[in-house]
């Protein structure tokens, strides 16, 4: 079992922290599958592959941790002085903002639209958007910016695009 423990260690270490996020807790989870996988041996139960036995052991163990999770209620936060940060609604209006952009953006003539959709939505880069058009970056780039501009004066209540 000493060899097992030293040639295992560290892999499982290295996987009940992948999977936890918490050094100390993993450790100890590692250190309980080889208890547990002793226990076993110790009453007579075969193992046919020690790495395999020991890694179904560790994510049983895991699987175990993550049900014992309990969610603390929001009453319980509050009772504890966690107060909802105010930049929270900047993130809402950010969102809010970016989805009345996706619908001005439809607005907008063709070349502007597909240049904007293709960066903005799709979330390519430059390069890509220039192996998918065939056109320069350079002039998509001059594109997405004429684009803008006239999505801000549509935002802003202007005049159509």
């Amino acid at each position: 079992m000493t060899d097992a423990h030293h040639d295992f260690e560290k892999g499982l270490n290295a996987r009940a922290f992948f999977k936890l996020s918490d050094h100390e807790l993993g450790e100890g989870l590692v250190q309980d599958t080889f208890l547990k996988t002793w226990t076993y041996l110790v009453k007579g139960g075969k193992i046919e592959i020690m790495k395999a036995f020991l890694y179904h052991v560790l994510n049983n163990l895991i699987v175990d941790q993550y049900r014992k999770h309990k969610t603390i209620s929001l009453d319980a936060l509050f009772e504890k002085g966690f107060d909802r940060s105010v930049g929270d609604t900047n993130r809402l209006f950010d969102i809010l903002d970016g989805k009345v952009a996706v619908v001005l953006i439809k607005q907008l003539p063709e070349i502007y639209r597909k240049a904007l959709q293709m960066r903005y939505i799709q979330d390519l880069t430059l390069e890509e958007m220039s192996l998918l058009t065939g056109k320069t970056k350079n002039a998509l780039a001059v594109e997405i910016h004429r684009g803008l501009e006239k999505l801000k004066i549509l935002y802003e209540g202007g005049a159509r695009a």
